[in-house]
């Protein structure tokens, strides 16, 4: 299960969740500026950004929660708008990048092994090019 704040229909999200952990997710979505205010806050960052994903602890386990996913709708509409697809594509590949950190992958100091799982499910899912794909071309 995906828990969200906000009334939007997310169902479209729930294939690659349940293909990526039986744990459930909490899920937000933001604009830039509430974004902005977390950035700052959790990362030290006074920038907007796309997607963060914050992992719980293991001895967390309220209803078995693996962790809490924030997406910028903003940022995701104007990305989608830019690279010609679909705003909910970019909202998967949001998910997918944030789902892989919650799982322990770390792009920044990995071997690739997060940009080749990436790649593995850009397929699965019959995704466009996610931002570390495109970012290493």
């Amino acid at each position: 299960m995906i828990y969200c704040e906000q009334d939007l229909n997310i169902d479209f999200l729930l294939p690659i969740k349940n293909h990526l952990t039986d744990k459930n997710i909490e899920l937000v979505f933001v604009d830039d500026d509430s974004m902005q205010e977390i950035n700052l806050n959790t990362r030290g960052y006074d920038k907007t950004t796309d997607v963060l994903s914050f992992p719980y602890e293991n001895d967390f386990n309220a209803e078995s929660l693996l962790g809490s996913i924030v997406i910028n709708t903003d940022m995701a509409k104007k990305i989608s708008s830019e690279l010609g697809h679909s705003f909910e594509d970019e909202i998967k590949l949001l998910f997918i990048h944030a789902m892989l950190h919650i799982l322990g992958y770390d792009h920044e100091c990995d071997n690739g092994e997060m940009r080749e799982e990436e790649a593995k499910l850009m397929k699965i899912f019959n995704l466009p090019k996610s931002l570390i794909i495109r970012t290493l071309e």
